[in-house]
């Protein structure tokens, strides 16, 4: 548990079975009470975590109020949904994330149906079929309930603070920030982290074009005043605005690198395009990667094709699959 500013406290959150090593949750002092950032995984080693560090605080679970949730990916909000179970703690999320949580809890259910559909498009039929043989995508799909209430943009007043809700659609649709202006604190979810950038748009029900939400998100937050990033993942930081220009700067050469793959190297669908390119932080061939991260490699790839598309700089052709090619002379951008 670290102080990260004046009533404000970071509880990292071990993640089992992840790339990350933990998730940050947020404790902030309300008068007796406390409000939480996110909630972390729903798994025993995350809850005993969070009850030794509130004891530090000489508090516990009981003293919690409310949670306010970035996103409704099971390391943000399945052990808030626990809480909630066990105590009654009242829990909110951002509204855009109502489909999502509808197809949870519905037919979808962890199947990872939008992800294989996305890899058949995108000419990837046999990393389609290596996933549909691990099964679900390893979520508890019990604890994918409806908040009690769903976050719009406005203010939430605490005792000594008020927090400004702003929707960031692009890592998942309904994702949002909690801003703290007075005390020039962004409570940024994923959706601004320090050392990577966040995946796109993976969630049940993905909008036409989460790499274009997302770097909207970023412009609406890079427009504000600058203040300290407290991120989800990795360490807080002391300016928003320089990170966001990173993750800027590092999509748009990601775009530039998969528009020379259509254009100079002529491959045509996003699986021949994302294996062109490098992933990770340590540039890691595709083939590299598990089949995890090469579903994502391909899905980004597809949205990062969408917006090449969307801008005019891309032709797509239907079909299964779909394939790419430059925009020339008087042609279009076509869907």
């Amino acid at each position: 548990m670290f102080p990260v500013a004046p009533g404000v406290h970071r509880i990292p959150l071990p993640m089992p079975t992840d790339g990350l090593v933990a998730v940050n949750v947020y404790a902030i002092e309300d008068g007796e009470r406390l409000v939480l950032v996110d909630g972390g995984w729903a798994v025993p080693e995350a809850r005993a975590r969070l009850d030794e560090a509130l004891a530090a605080l000489d508090a516990d679970v009981r003293v919690v109020s409310r949670i306010l949730v970035t996103h409704a990916h099971r390391d943000h909000y399945t052990l808030a949904i626990g809480l909630r179970r066990e105590l009654g703690t009242r829990v909110g999320l951002g509204a855009g994330e109502a489909p999502s949580l509808a197809a949870l809890t519905g037919e979808w259910r962890g199947s990872l149906q939008a992800q294989r559909d996305a890899l058949l498009d995108a000419g990837a039929g046999a990393l389609a079929a290596e996933l549909e043989a691990l099964g679900g995508a390893g979520d508890p799909p019990d604890y994918y309930e409806a908040p009690d209430e769903w976050l719009e943009a406005g203010r939430i007043e605490l005792a000594d603070r008020v927090l400004e809700v702003v929707p960031t659609p692009g890592h998942t649709r309904g994702h949002v920030v909690f801003r703290d202006a007075a005390g020039g604190i962004l409570f940024a979810g994923d959706h601004v982290l320090p050392h990577i950038t966040p995946s796109i748009g993976f969630e049940p029900v993905p909008t036409d074009s989460p790499l274009r939400d997302f770097l909207s998100s970023l412009a609406a937050i890079r427009r504000l005043a600058d203040t300290a990033l407290l991120p989800a993942h990795g360490t807080p930081g002391p300016s928003v605005h320089t990170r966001i220009d990173e993750l800027v700067a590092h999509h748009d050469a990601r775009l530039d690198q998969m528009r020379s793959a259509v254009g100079d190297l002529g491959r045509a669908t996003a699986a021949e395009v994302a294996a062109a390119v490098s992933w990770t932080r340590r540039q890691r061939s595709f083939a590299e990667l598990d089949v995890f991260n090469r579903m994502l490699a391909v899905t980004e790839t597809v949205a990062h094709l969408t917006v090449l598309v969307e801008s005019g700089v891309l032709r797509r052709s239907g079909g299964r699959p779909v394939s790419y090619s430059t925009a020339r002379g008087g042609d279009t951008a076509g869907g």
